[in-house]
């Protein structure tokens, strides 16, 4: 069985069980599936989201792989409870076009959100220091990351804190950056990125 059905199964249906308020306050309970299995679910696990709770999936699988294992726990979690909001968060980089629309249609038809990044995630740390508009490679995200930093490493389960005073400008560029596109086309549109909207509505529970 694989890692993430094993974290689902121990951890996901007991934690799905407990009761939805706390000191009276509505909680959210969010499911975030994610392509890879230790950047983008170290960042997210991080999140000081004290008035919800947050369920978060190192998938390690295709865009499309990882909404179909969204719909899967979405639709089991509803036997403990509902999920208010279920994200997959994904990148484009070298996946085909057919693929990557794919997994957009899969979760639009399935009231799935999606948190992708046009070329990597790392654009969404990038942002965090500059607003960037030109088209260029994750490894160059990496070399950029390095500088800005004094050294990046990939997986770092600590960057969140490293980034957080700068997170607000980090959303202000993303969502200019998306503003620039119209009509979105997020398979051409590079770079681009929605993660902002993802931390967004984590922030309104923080």
């Amino acid at each position: 069985m694989p890692h993430h059905e094993l974290f689902w199964n121990r951890n996901c249906e007991k934690e799905l069980k407990r009761q939805r308020f706390v000191r009276g306050e509505p909680r959210d309970v969010f499911l975030i599936v994610c392509e890879g299995e230790k950047t983008e679910p170290n960042y997210f696990r991080s999140f000081p989201a004290t008035n919800t709770q947050v369920e978060v999936i190192g998938a390690g699988a295709t865009p499309e792989r990882v909404v179909e294992e969204a719909i899967k726990y979405k639709r089991s979690g509803q036997k403990y409870r509902k999920f208010d909001q279920v994200w997959c968060v994904f990148d484009k980089d070298s996946n085909p076009p057919q693929n990557f629309n794919a997994a957009l249609e899969l979760a639009k038809r399935n009231g799935v959100n999606i948190a992708y990044s046009n070329e990597a995630f790392e654009l969404w740390f990038v942002l965090h220091y500059d607003f960037l508009d030109t088209g260029i490679s994750r490894y160059q995200y990496i070399d950029i990351l390095k500088d800005k930093l004094g050294g990046y490493q990939k997986n770092d389960p600590k960057i969140y804190e490293k980034l957080l005073e700068r997170q607000q400008a980090a959303i202000k560029n993303a969502s200019n950056l998306l503003a620039r596109y119209n009509p979105l086309n997020p398979c051409r549109d590079n770079p681009s990125t929605t993660v902002h909207k993802l931390v967004l509505e984590l922030k309104r529970f923080s």
